[in-house]
Parts: C-alpha cells; sequence; structure tokens
C-alpha cells in the first residue's frame, strides 16, 4: 500500500472518524483547488465568479477527501484532482457563458472544418477556413478567442464532452471509486481513440497540446516556446480542441 502524506491524519479520519482531521485534511489540501481551477478556466468571463468556481472545486475536494480509500493504490493529489476538476466543470457546464452569436459562429466553423477536410483531404489551416468562411482571417481568429468558454477546458473534455455541455469528462470516470471491469476497458478505448485523434491533428496544434499539457506550460510559456504570441498559442489551443472535439464526434462509437 502506498502511504498517502499526512498518513496519521488520515488514519484519524478514516478509522477514528476524527472529524477535527478530517477539517485538517481539507484545509491541507485546499491549494489543489486554486492550482486545479487555473488550470480549468484559462480565460475568465466577466459574468463569472471566480468564488464561484473556487466553491465548486472545494466540493469536490471534500467529496474526494471523504470516499478516498487508502487501500487503493493512488496518490490522494491525483484522485482529488479528478473529483476537482470534474465539479468545476460541472458548474461551468450549469451556465453558459457564451453568447448566442459567438456560439452560431462557432457551429459555422466546425461544418467549415468538417467540409474542407473532406474535400481537401488534410486538416485545413485557418487561411482555408477563413476562406471556406468568407471571412477574412482575422475575424475566423477573433472567434477563437471568443470561444473560451468551450475551449478552455481539458482534453478530458474534449474526450466526452460537448458544446451543449452533454457528455461526461474522463477525469470524472477515472475518479469513480465503483468504476467496473468494463468501464475500465472503455476508459482504454477512449484513451486510444484521443490518441488516434490528436496524432491527426497539424504538428503545431500537437506542439501546443503538448506543452500544455504535457509539460505544463502556461499560454505565455507555450507561445515563447513556439516564437508565437500568448494569444496566438491560446488560439492554436482552441483549434485543436475544437478538431479533436469533431474526430471525436465523428468517430464515436454507441454504447450498449
Amino acid at each position: 500500500m502506498v502511504r498517502p502524506a499526512h498518513f496519521d491524519m488520515w488514519q484519524r479520519y478514516k478509522i477514528h472518524h476524527d472529524l477535527t482531521a478530517r477539517e485538517e485534511l481539507i484545509s491541507r489540501y485546499a491549494y489543489l483547488v486554486r492550482i486545479t481551477a487555473g488550470r480549468v478556466v484559462l480565460n475568465q468571463p466577466a459574468t463569472l465568479e471566480w468564488e464561484d468556481v473556487l466553491g465548486a472545486g472545494i466540493v469536490g475536494l471534500i467529496k474526494a477527501v471523504d470516499q478516498f480509500d487508502l487501500d487503493r493504490e493512488v496518490k490522494f493529489e491525483t484522485y482529488g484532482i479528478a473529483l476537482i476538476r470534474g465539479h468545476i466543470l460541472e458548474m461551468l457546464r450549469e451556465h453558459d457563458f457564451v453568447p448566442r452569436s459567438v456560439r452560431d459562429r462557432l457551429k459555422r466553423v466546425d461544418r467549415a472544418m468538417a467540409e474542407l477536410e473532406t474535400r481537401l483531404g488534410h486538416p485545413p489551416d485557418e487561411f482555408e477556413i477563413a476562406e471556406e468562411l468568407g471571412w477574412p482571417v482575422e475575424r475566423y481568429l477573433k472567434t477563437l478567442s471568443e470561444s473560451a468558454r468551450t475551449t478552455v477546458v481539458s482534453l478530458d473534455e474534449a474526450m466526452l464532452g460537448s458544446d451543449d455541455g452533454d457528455g461526461v469528462p474522463l477525469s470524472d470516470a477515472l475518479a469513480d471509486p465503483d468504476a467496473s471491469v468494463t468501464s475500465s476497458m472503455e476508459l482504454d478505448a477512449d484513451r486510444t481513440r484521443l490518441a488516434e485523434a490528436i496524432d491527426c491533428l497539424p504538428e503545431r496544434e500537437r506542439h501546443v497540446l503538448s506543452l500544455y499539457y504535457l509539460d505544463r506550460l502556461t499560454f505565455k510559456d507555450v507561445g515563447q516556446a513556439m516564437g508565437v504570441s500568448e494569444s496566438r498559442a491560446f488560439q492554436l489551443h482552441a483549434q485543436a480542441i475544437r478538431r479533436l472535439r469533431k474526430n471525436l464526434k465523428d468517430d464515436a462509437v454507441p454504447r450498449g
């Protein structure tokens, strides 16, 4: 068994039901909420109160502390972050921060991407997409930036979510302590689908995702590493996530 940090405190709570230890654990791991919130909400809409985001994260943290099993071969930090992220995403899905006009433009972008890829036989770049839409490329890039609400979330959300807020983030499923063998096999299949979809992205978009999700760089640092501005790095990320959502949706296999 891997002993978590603060093992004595965990024992006091889990074995002796010491509620003081529970409060101490929540306090000690509260930093995970701010870290996770900062990764989920990349561009805060004016109508989104940061305290609401943190509040949702705290609910996830409390649930993680209460449900964590000391006998499981998993670090609490990994388990806790998954539940915190899941609760923040759930809160965001319950509130639509994207104006209808922006959402309508994003649907046009998605259709243009799909039609161009079928016609050209390769993922279209921003110039081809803008031309297909009949827009100046600057308008297309601005639309990507305005799509912050639908592209701020992690690859987990791209995996199983949708623009309409339906679906379950992969992180939620991974954090489910009651996950069955069958559901675990389905998650492995989802990871394979996601890896294949990423491989189909243009090289620059794969690079952005690698720097952001694997190297854990900020968009400012991603931009510096790629020799582009922070806003351009964000646009490339947004474009990559939209492609992934489209490809994964097209490739989805109904489950019984």
